[in-house]
C-alpha cells in the first residue's frame, strides 16, 4: 500500500477516530473524577468536624495524595477532550465551537487551580516546625477551610462547564452527524450546572444534577465509542 493511499485513508477515518478518542478521554474524565471525589474526598472530609477531617487525612496520607494526582489526570483529560470536541463540532458552527472551547478551558483552569486548596491541608497538618505558632485546633480549622475553598472553586468551574455544555449541546442538535437527543440532554445538563450561579441552590440540587449529568455523559460516551460520528454527513457539513 502506497504512503499516499495510507495518508488518504487516515484522513478519511479521522472524524470517527477523533470521536472515539474524545469518548475515551470523556470516560477517563468521569471515572477519575468520581473516584477522587466520591471515593476519597467525600469519605475523608467531614464538613462539620475539623478534627475528624484532620484525623482522616493523617490516617490516609497515601490515599489523599493519590486522589490529588487523580484529580490532575481528570483535568488533563478534560482539557484534551475539550480541544477534540472543538475540532469534532467545528463543522456545525466554527465560532460557537470556539467559544464553547474557551469556556470549557476556563472551567478546567479554575477547577485545576482549586485543587491547590485540596492538597494544602496536607501541608497545614504536616507538623512543620514553622506552624508551631498555631494551635492544633487552629490548624485543623484552617485545613477544613481550605477544603471548603476547594469545593467553592469547583462550584465556580461548574458554571463555566454549564455554559460549555449548553453550547456543545446546541452544536450537536444543529449537526447532522450526531443524534440530536444527545444534544438536548447536554443542554438540559448544562442548564442544571448553571444553578451554581447561586451556590446554595446548586448545592441543594447537586445530587440530582450529578445523576442526570452522569446518565447524559454515559449515553454520549457510549455513542462516541461505539458509533463515532456519521463521517459522510460530517464531511458534507464541514464542506
Amino acid at each position: 500500500m502506497s504512503t499516499a493511499l495510507m495518508t488518504k485513508r487516515i484522513a478519511e477515518a479521522s472524524p470517527r477516530l477523533t470521536a472515539r478518542i474524545t469518548g475515551v478521554l470523556y470516560l477517563v474524565t468521569i471515572v477519575t473524577g468520581v473516584f477522587a471525589q466520591g471515593f476519597v474526598s467525600d469519605r475523608l472530609v467531614v464538613s462539620s468536624d475539623a478534627a475528624a477531617t484532620a484525623a482522616n487525612i493523617l490516617a490516609h496520607r497515601g490515599l489523599f495524595q493519590l486522589a490529588f494526582a487523580v484529580f490532575l489526570v481528570e483535568m488533563a483529560c478534560q482539557i484534551a477532550m475539550t480541544a477534540l470536541f472543538y475540532d469534532l463540532l467545528k463543522p456545525a458552527g466554527r465560532s460557537v465551537s470556539l467559544v464553547a472551547a474557551f469556556l470549557g478551558l476556563a472551567g478546567s483552569i479554575i477547577k485545576t487551580f482549586s485543587r491547590v486548596f485540596f492538597i494544602a491541608p496536607l501541608f497545614v497538618l504536616g507538623g512543620a516546625h514553622y506552624l508551631n505558632v498555631f494551635s492544633t485546633e487552629q490548624l485543623q480549622a484552617l485545613a477544613l477551610l481550605f477544603f471548603k475553598v476547594n469545593g467553592r472553586g469547583a462550584g465556580i468551574a461548574l458554571v463555566f462547564f454549564g455554559f460549555y455544555a449548553v453550547l456543545t449541546g446546541y452544536l450537536i442538535i444543529k449537526s447532522t452527524f450526531l443524534p440530536r437527543i444527545l444534544g438536548l440532554v447536554s443542554v438540559l445538563g448544562g442548564l442544571g450546572w448553571l444553578t451554581f450561579l447561586y451556590p446554595p441552590l446548586g448545592g441543594s440540587l447537586f445530587t440530582y444534577l450529578a445523576v442526570f449529568a452522569l446518565v447524559g455523559a454515559g449515553a454520549l460516551i457510549v455513542w462516541l465509542l461505539v458509533f463515532g460520528v456519521n463521517e459522510q454527513r460530517w464531511k458534507e457539513q464541514a464542506a
